[in-house]
């Protein structure tokens, strides 16, 4: 491990030297790709640097207490290799992390769809709570939260709600929401007072760019319609709201939210881009089964990943065996306890096979 470390430490030493290079400096596609690598770098190089100065204090503390005779400073001294052997293992475990293969798509921002699933009504109801669960969360991010297709249903619920969610780091914590999510409460269609179980399928797709996914517009059918739900002036007057089927796959992509057309219609493409680019992620990931088996939460749709208990008050979260009493709260947006444990459990995994 540190052969390889130190070869990635001596190659960032000759990233920064290129960046003063002027010829480099006058290319500003190279000198973006170079500071791109030295920055990626720069996190575990930092963390190496401090290692091996960890490592030299110890060697050294260890030599002046075999030669020091005064009491109190051979004390001071067994203080100091204390702290050093603390913190050695923190740093290789550090190291460790650092080395693990990077998810391309972790700093790309997510299409974030909800269906309602078993459960009729109540299931659209809980659809729209996990919605807003997602909305505030973000906010909590401060990320941008843009809904871009929606279908509503009944008494406030919805069937389909289609949402662009932006901002940095964005896919890398929201990964692990994909799937199914239950709700066990007291409808409010409910007049007996039982507790029904009700489920909501959330799928998080990274945006994709056009150099991943090429799309031929002779595939594409688009056809226009008034929008429906609530708007403003002119969104529900005019033909704004777009479909887009993509006729190789028969994906359907509708957008409302835009008072022009031609928004809704990029808005489309973004939606069928990312859904194209989650079909291609779900193939590679088919051909690596043996790895997707053992990451927590293999992103599948059908994976009941997460139960929300309204009379105990509780979440679980069934790939870890979490349980939070904070029922209020998640449902609020207070994701962060969840996403922490399961990017941690998943960290945990993939140590676990480099040793």
């Amino acid at each position: 491990m540190f052969e390889k470390i130190g070869d990635l430490a001596r190659h960032y030493e000759e990233l920064e030297q290129e960046m003063s290079d002027p010829a480099i400096l006058s290319d500003q596609d190279r000198y973006k790709k170079v500071m791109k690598a030295r920055s990626d770098l720069e996190p575990l190089v930092e963390t190496y640097r401090r290692y091996l100065k960890v490592r030299k204090d110890l060697e050294d503390s260890r030599q002046l207490l075999a030669e020091e005779e005064d009491p109190e400073m051979k004390t001071l001294l067994k203080d100091e290799i204390a702290v050093s052997e603390i913190r050695l293992p923190e740093l290789e475990k550090e190291l460790k992390l650092l080395l693990l293969p990077k998810d391309p798509n972790d700093e790309r921002n997510v299409i974030l769809e909800i269906r309602a699933g078993a459960g009729g009504e109540e299931a659209a109801l809980f659809a729209a709570d996990v919605y807003r669960m997602y909305a505030r969360y973000a906010d909590s991010r401060h990320w941008k939260f843009e809904t871009m297709e929606y279908n509503e249903s009944g008494i406030g619920g919805m069937s389909k709600v289609t949402c662009m969610i932006s901002g940095r780091g964005v896919y890398s914590s929201m990964k692990y929401e994909s799937g199914v999510h239950r709700v066990q409460r007291v409808p409010k269609t409910e007049s007996g007072g039982r507790i029904h179980t009700s489920t909501c399928t959330v799928a998080i797709m990274p945006e994709a760019e056009d150099v991943d996914v090429k799309i031929d517009m002779n595939d594409c059918r688009f056809d226009v319609f008034r929008a429906s739900g609530n708007g403003g002036q002119c969104v529900n007057t005019t033909d704004s709201a777009v479909r887009l089927t993509h006729i190789p796959t028969g994906i359907v992509v509708s957008c409302q939210d835009e008072k022009s057309q031609l928004k809704n219609r990029d808005k489309a493409l973004k939606v069928l881009r990312a859904r194209l680019y989650d079909l291609e992620l779900k193939k590679k990931q088919e051909k690596e089964a043996a790895e997707r088996r053992s990451q927590i939460g293999s992103g599948d749709r059908s994976e009941k990943i997460r139960t929300y208990n309204f009379p105990q008050g509780r979440v679980t979260d069934h790939r870890i065996n979490m349980n939070l009493y904070k029922i209020d709260a998640v449902m609020d947006g207070d994701l962060t306890e969840f996403i922490d444990a399961l990017t941690a459990a998943d960290q945990a995994e993939k140590l676990s096979r480099l040793e």
